[in-house]
């Protein structure tokens, strides 16, 4: 039997704080569910698309990524250093410093956790608009989500 873990809250919010195993969330693989995984897989296909449309590309990579005038957007989402700490602090609570925020930013896996978390359980497309409109995203998040 294979096993998979399931993106969910607490895997995010692991995944930001850089301890998925040791998180206090931590639960046992569960059993294969196919419809779950597609689900899965249709969100981290939308995630990985808006940051190809943000950046030109998207996985992790060694150069430090910044766009606008004077480097204010950051990373393969090209989030803004307060857009990071306001979702993060949404999230769990937290509160970062900017400086935590271009990490995150910076950290494809734990920036991609927060674009999913920012898009499916906020809505939170306005933070993209010309790749949410250019990709028509709004109507893919709102089938992904009746799945």
């Amino acid at each position: 039997m294979r096993v998979v873990r399931f993106i969910s809250q607490p895997k995010i919010w692991s995944l930001l704080h850089g301890s998925y195993r040791h998180s206090p969330h931590w639960t046992a693989a569960a059993a294969i569910d196919p419809h779950q995984l597609a689900i899965d897989e249709r969100k981290d296909d939308l995630v990985r698309r808006i940051a190809v449309c943000e950046s030109g590309d998207h996985g992790d990579t060694d150069a430090r990524i910044y766009g606008g005038r004077k480097g204010v957007y950051v990373g393969r989402f090209q989030f803004t250093r307060t857009t990071v700490v306001n979702y993060v602090r949404i999230m769990d609570g937290r509160s970062i410093t900017a400086d935590e925020a271009v990490e995150i930013a910076h950290d494809y896996t734990k920036a991609a956790a927060l674009t999913k978390y920012i898009v499916f359980e906020l809505d939170g497309l306005r933070n993209w608009p010309t790749c949410a409109h250019k990709l028509g995203l709004a109507r893919e998040v709102t089938e992904i989500k009746r799945m």
